[in-house]
């Protein structure tokens, strides 16, 4: 933000002076404050918002190239102007190789400090505009690059970043949550991942009181690190739903000051544009990979869940297993009841293969009465388990018994194991599709890729 008056400290140890220099500038637009000495000169400007300094050279104690060589230290340096006696020219031209903006002889004429205080005051103003047009500049680039991700995974690590970077912090985190119980932390900067995710699931019974970028002070939250009156909460919501947040910690005292409110406003309402318009796409997306009669993914998005898996598997040297399955029979059902019958068999389907893999397993639909599972970190042994529980779980089932049709089904399964039986996909759904098909003469059997003929 670019002040709009500057001040100047005066410093010298003879009251006359100060008073001399207090008088010469009282028509200049510019605030004046005066110290009798380099060590209170040094005290206030490491207070911060001094623009310019005048000081005498020869004072007792601290002289004014100490007080030059300790505004050189500060991070909003000051200018400094020296004064000196003929005695002394020598020193300030060493002073001004060493940083002073200039430097006046005593005595002076009241006009060539005038102007040289005017001088030294434009052109810092100048420089202070000029940072902040390109802080603004880059603020408004990076508001406009957020909001136009539609990739959570790569919108929530920005988005944190920049924030961190307009309030002043170095520590923080994003996460995720769904129907307000549970969440999940995605991103973290500086922080331990146990304390985010205490202190987030402390949070969420309160996530719908924050609207808006708010501090955490009157929570009274707390988990290791992290504590809440230090830290800030812009909450992300879709449709007027909060789905997830921003947190920053450790935020220093005097927000507004580094961070204009307007500035603030912006770039959290970039981030919350962002996060709805991905939230959109990842529905969108869902519509597009999900099977609408069973809910499960279809058989377009088991091609991109596969090629991730292969990858990820390679990085860390891991095994999964994809599982095919087949409905004995099924087109009986049809055939006896009809279609809506048979659709709603397929419904209990997918609700019984959901009760037989882990949360972290992704299950699939992609044609008539054939399903499939992806069983990640899951090595042939394993498949062979959860493949015959499935089995056995659909074989105990009683189908269409709420509409007093009671049926039953049996399923053949069959299973390839990744990098065990194959190291490319094509390979892999292939070896899993013949292994289920070798059972189809028998049915209701579970079948590995060791069963199959060379």
């Amino acid at each position: 933000m670019v002040p709009s008056q500057s001040t100047v400290l005066v410093v010298d140890d003879e009251l006359f002076f100060r008073k001399l220099y207090q008088d010469m500038l009282s028509g200049e637009d510019c605030r004046i404050e005066v110290c009798e000495n380099g060590e209170k000169a040094i005290q206030r400007m490491q207070k911060g918002g001094i623009d310019l300094v005048l000081t005498d050279i020869v004072m007792p104690g601290k002289c004014g190239l100490e007080v030059l060589r300790a505004a050189r230290l500060l991070p909003d340096s000051p200018e400094v102007i020296l004064v000196t006696g003929y005695a002394s020219i020598e020193s300030a031209i060493q002073a001004l190789k060493s940083g002073a903006r200039d430097y006046l002889v005593k005595p002076f004429d009241p006009d060539e400090l005038k102007h040289l205080v005017r001088t030294c005051l434009e052109q810092r103003r100048l420089l202070a505009e000029n940072r902040h047009l390109k802080s603004q500049i880059e603020l408004y680039q990076s508001g406009q690059s957020i909001s136009s991700l539609i990739d959570l995974n790569r919108l929530l690590p920005q988005a944190v970043d920049a924030l961190l970077r307009l309030v002043g912090a170095t520590r923080g985190c994003a996460f995720l949550c769904k129907d307000g119980a549970e969440a999940q932390v995605s991103v973290l900067r500086n922080l331990r991942d146990d304390n985010c995710h205490q202190f987030v699931k402390e949070l969420l019974p309160q996530l719908k009181n924050y609207l808006s970028f708010s501090s955490l002070r009157e929570s009274g939250l707390s988990a290791g690190q992290i504590k809440s009156r230090d830290s800030y909460l812009l909450p992300l919501a879709e449709a007027g739903v909060v789905k997830g947040g921003l947190l920053l910690v450790d935020v220093p005292d005097g927000l507004e000051g580094r961070a204009p409110v307007a500035d603030l406003h912006y770039l959290c309402e970039q981030i919350a544009l962002g996060f709805e318009n991905a939230c959109r796409f990842e529905d969108a997306q869902e519509l597009m990979y999900t099977d609408d009669l069973t809910g499960l993914y279809n058989h377009r998005y088991m091609q991109v869940a596969l090629e991730q898996e292969i990858r990820r598997s390679q990085r860390y040297g891991l095994q999964f297993s994809l599982l095919f399955l087949d409905l004995d029979h099924f087109k009986d059902i049809n055939d006896q009841y009809g279609h809506l019958a048979g659709s709603a068999a397929l419904q209990e389907v997918g609700q019984l293969l959901r009760g037989c893999v882990r949360d972290v397993d992704t299950l699939f639909r992609f044609g008539g009465d054939e399903f499939a599972a992806m069983l990640v970190e899951t090595d042939g042994r394993t498949a062979n388990i959860v493949a015959e529980r499935i089995r056995k779980t659909i074989e105990e089932h009683v189908f269409l018994a709420t509409q007093e049709l009671d049926s039953r089904l049996t399923v053949t399964a069959g299973y390839a194991t990744f990098p065990t039986d194959a190291v490319e996909k094509d390979a892999l759904l292939d070896l899993a599709d013949r292994a289920m098909y070798a059972g189809k003469d028998q049915r209701n059997v579970v079948h590995g890729v060791e069963s199959l003929d060379d």
